[in-house]
């Protein structure tokens, strides 16, 4: 079951990415190369996304997660891409890896906040420690060696994280 909605949410993605070309919406050869890809990729993904497949085929996530990116996560680009340029302009860069504490329950949970982390810029999630409760974040103007909460860092992010990835 895991292969089978891997398959077809990666082959979506890549009918999405690829519509319109040359007044057609697809030729052949990318039907073709769309299905090789997302085979592979639902092979190579079956074993992580696991018992929990179903939760994938929920209308309602997926306007949470529409919600998520069109909202907070864009406003945290936009916020990290005026405060790169300010650091870049002016040379207040004081960069660092931080451990950010986070209080999350599963692998869905790391992987939306780490993955949000990374997109805003001047961030990179570097590792992130379930036993430890943490992410090890490379930060471009580290304000706190050790932050008390993730707010610092991802702002909003770990509260959308912990209800997306339930």
């Amino acid at each position: 079951m895991s292969f089978i909605i891997a398959f077809i949410w990666s082959f979506v993605l890549w009918l999405v990415l690829t519509a319109g070309t040359r007044g057609m919406l697809w030729r052949a050869e990318e039907l073709i190369a769309g299905i090789i890809f997302a085979s592979i990729v639902a092979f190579s993904t079956r074993n992580i996304i696991g018992e929990k497949t179903t939760r994938f085929l929920n209308p309602v996530r997926w306007l949470g997660f529409v919600v998520y990116a069109i909202g907070p996560l864009f406003w945290g680009m936009v916020k990290a891409n005026l405060d790169v340029a300010y650091r870049v302009i002016t040379g207040k860069i004081k960069p660092g890896i931080v451990k950010v504490p986070v209080d999350l329950e599963n692998d869905a949970q790391y992987t939306i906040l780490s993955n949000s982390i990374t997109l805003t810029p001047g961030t990179l999630t570097i590792d992130a420690c379930p036993e430890e409760k943490a992410l090890y974040v490379h930060w471009i103007h580290v304000t706190e060696e050790e932050p008390k909460t993730s707010e610092i860092v991802a702002g909003s992010f770990e509260k959308w994280a912990r209800r997306l990835g339930k």
